[in-house]
């Protein structure tokens, strides 16, 4: 990331829930919507990038076969893995993505409240390894914060403006708010859900 991992041990050191993932209204209905989002009802092998202390996690691991859960920040993950201990289809690891990047592929990539914490040249490396670590069904899925943060290289809004500029990635669904945007990409043209159900 484009900001040091440090500032997040630091923010960790003081409070072990610094953005009150696990009290906030707002918080919890971000989650609700980023899994209700979630065009596919399961997916084999999943991964979620900055997991913090492991909420959004919890909910994911539900729809999935397996789950890889990393943040940069040693003390989330000590957090989470506690949260996740009887999930035995979870890992959780420490990783500085995109230096560090798992094998394989996956069929779900998760990114909430992550990628303004880089600056377009970091970001666009994120977003090549990703692409290419996706399956051809495969979906990522962006969740953002759009109130500008004095300490982040970018806000909500401009991280969605260059997902949606890449090449490789195209919007299938999107939810905007006041204080949030939710969107979930593909690789290619997908079709919809009513449509493979044969609804349409």
């Amino acid at each position: 990331m484009t900001i040091r991992t440090e500032y997040f041990n630091e923010l960790y050191a003081a409070n072990d829930d610094p953005w009150s993932f696990t009290t906030r209204w707002y918080e919890r209905r971000k989650r609700s919507l980023t899994v209700a989002a979630l065009p596919h009802p399961r997916y084999e092998r999943a991964f979620e990038i900055g997991c913090s202390i492991g909420n959004l996690t919890a909910e994911l691991a539900d729809r999935c076969g397996s789950l890889l859960a990393v943040d940069a920040a040693a003390a989330a993950v000590a957090t989470a893995r506690i949260r996740l201990a009887s999930v035995r289809h979870v890992e959780v690891a420490v990783m500085s993505v995109p230096v560090e990047w798992p094998a394989g592929t996956f069929d779900l990539i998760v990114m909430s409240e992550i990628a303004y914490y880089f600056d377009e040249s970091d970001l666009a490396a994120l977003l090549g390894v990703a692409v290419d670590s996706l399956s051809p069904a495969g979906v990522l899925v962006a969740c953002h914060w759009r109130h500008p943060v004095a300490h982040h290289p970018l806000d909500g809004n401009r991280v969605h403006e260059l997902i949606r500029a890449s090449r490789t990635l195209v919007s299938v669904s999107e939810y905007v708010d006041a204080d949030m945007r939710l969107e979930v990409f593909s690789v290619a043209a997908a079709q919809s859900v009513a449509q493979r159900e044969g609804l349409v």
